[in-house]
């Protein structure tokens, strides 16, 4: 990735949740290798989004409450120890729908999506970093509920728990950008955004935190990359010893969910968290969600909002 950023060649990327997996294309290579993406202004494919010719059936089977609440008493207890004060819970959740992977990346309404040969698809809404002229930024998003509910945005942007958790993340993501750039700055914090579901509306928070990069930064582009992973959203703080305790408390294995993908068009960079993402194995599918824990988190409206998160991004 050093090289091509210092040659100016386009590329894209992928690297799993615990960076164990990374791939690197061109973007002709990634295409006869039956990779797609759209990454902001940038792809891949000519499929056809208008052919979409019959009913959606879409059926989810999470894992119980029971499982869950176990779990989540795990996590309580290594918040209580002060060996976390923040982690981002995901269980995969079983599903059944009547579309192909490759539908559901044409059809599906995001500003990031991938399609890794029949193998999984993303259609994440948040963002990792992007570069623009020697600025990065990053754009954490933390917080959701349901957009029906009454006073929803209020409710959303005045939860204690919700505030404690982006406040957080927000903190991670200043340090961690500290690492590779400076004068390191919160340049809007807890905006709104709306994403659309296949049977409702969520509302959920983001802020935008920028840093200034030195002028030869592609040709350490992959260094810089490496050094902010694992993403801190997907995560939690201190980030390292809450991973530890999400491979012991989780039991599978997240693979790239949760990891990053992204496309650098020789002179700037645009990336997103693979969340949305659903996994195919067999003939089955499973969709992997999650949400953060603290303190201040109810178990059952953590367990809600892990099932509100596997959705189909269709209107």
């Amino acid at each position: 990735m050093n090289e091509y950023g210092k040659n100016q060649i386009p590329f894209l990327f992928l690297f799993s949740f615990d960076r164990r997996e990374s791939e690197v294309y061109t973007s002709s290579g990634a295409a006869s290798d039956l990779i797609f993406f759209e990454i902001g202004r940038f792809s891949n494919h000519t499929f056809n989004k208008n052919h979409f010719p019959r009913k959606i059936e879409f059926d989810r089977q999470p894992v119980s409450f029971i499982q869950y609440q176990n779990a989540f008493k795990k996590i309580q207890e290594q918040i209580r120890l002060g060996n976390t004060y923040l982690l981002n819970l995901t269980f995969p959740t079983r599903i059944h729908t009547n579309l192909t992977l490759q539908e559901i990346f044409t059809a599906g309404q995001s500003k990031y999506k991938l399609l890794y040969k029949d193998r999984f698809v993303v259609f994440s809404p948040e963002i990792f970093v992007n570069i623009n002229c020697n600025t990065i930024s990053s754009f954490p998003m933390k917080g959701t509920i349901d957009a029906g509910l009454t006073e929803a945005r209020m409710r959303l942007l005045n939860d204690p728990k919700e505030k404690a958790e982006h406040n957080t993340i927000v903190d991670l993501i200043r340090n961690d950008l500290s690492m590779v750039s400076k004068n390191v700055r919160v340049e809007t914090f807890r905006y709104i955004d709306k994403i659309k579901t296949h049977d409702k509306e969520l509302l959920q928070t983001s802020s935008k935190i920028s840093g200034d990069l030195p002028p030869d930064w592609k040709e350490n582009i992959g260094s810089i990359l490496v050094t902010l992973l694992p993403a801190g959203s997907v995560t939690g703080a201190p980030k390292n010893k809450t991973v530890e305790i999400i491979k012991e408390t989780e039991n599978y294995d997240r693979g790239f969910y949760t990891g990053i993908f992204g496309f650098f068009d020789g002179h700037n960079l645009d990336s997103a968290v693979m969340i949305r993402f659903i996994e195919k194995t067999g003939t089955e599918l499973a969709f992997k969600s999650g949400g953060g824990i603290t303190c201040f988190s109810k178990c059952i409206a953590e367990y809600r909002e892990m099932i509100d998160k596997v959705y189909l991004p269709f209107d």
